[in-house]
């Protein structure tokens, strides 16, 4: 498994670049303890969890240092004033939107019989995500994209694209045969992060480049 890297460290703030397939916090089962948190746990003591990525997912994620800075990178993100960016590489060739952005506004729902598993449902919760094309590779029919994810639901960026039948290479929850034979992991990779640090206040933005 790929060791994580840090980015930035404080006395409040630490920003972490994680690898694709290591879980962000332990899951039930002893075959399932490995995690970032626990990883990172063990340099920083202190260092807690404020939101996750999935396990299949890279990229950029944040922890606090201590249960102050918790608290105010919570609220922040629960006001969504925590901006993210992601890049992923789809199944089939998605032209582009008529502006510069589109927008999938779909509400997304639990998927009860096959949880973990999320479905586009009426009852679902309001679901918003932001999308533009980066490029399109006709022979391999595929594209890459940056998405903007407005509001933060469990798996929204893999069940909109979905949705939009151009799931993201390499899920194995939400692709196709066609779309899992594409990539030996899910092309997904957090790769901007804007936020204020929760001490000073100041604004900040990080970047990863994605590994695929």
């Amino acid at each position: 498994m790929p060791e994580f890297s840090v980015l930035y460290a404080d006395e409040a703030l630490l920003v972490l670049d994680k690898p694709a397939g290591l879980l962000c916090v332990p899951g039930k089962g002893e075959d399932k303890q490995d995690s970032l948190s626990s990883r990172v746990q063990q340099h920083h003591a202190d260092a807690l969890v404020v939101h996750r990525l999935d396990m299949a997912t890279s990229g950029l994620l944040v922890m606090a240092r201590g249960a102050l800075a918790q608290r105010v990178l919570n609220d922040a993100f629960a006001k969504r004033q925590v901006h993210k960016r992601y890049v992923a590489v789809v199944d089939g060739v998605l032209a582009s939107p008529a502006t510069d952005w589109g927008v999938i506004d779909l509400p997304i729902w639990l998927d009860w019989p096959n949880r973990p598993r999320r479905i586009i449902d009426p009852q679902g919760k309001p679901s918003r995500t932001r999308w533009r094309v980066l490029s399109q590779n006709v022979k391999e029919q595929t594209t890459r994209l940056e998405l903007e994810p407005v509001t933060g639901r469990s798996h929204q960026l893999r069940v909109h694209l979905q949705a939009l039948q151009h799931p993201i290479l390499g899920d194995a929850l939400y692709g196709m045969p066609a779309s899992l034979a594409k990539a030996n992991r899910l092309l997904l990779h957090a790769t901007r992060l804007e936020l204020r640090h929760p001490v000073s206040r100041q604004a900040m933005v990080f970047s990863s480049d994605p590994p695929f």
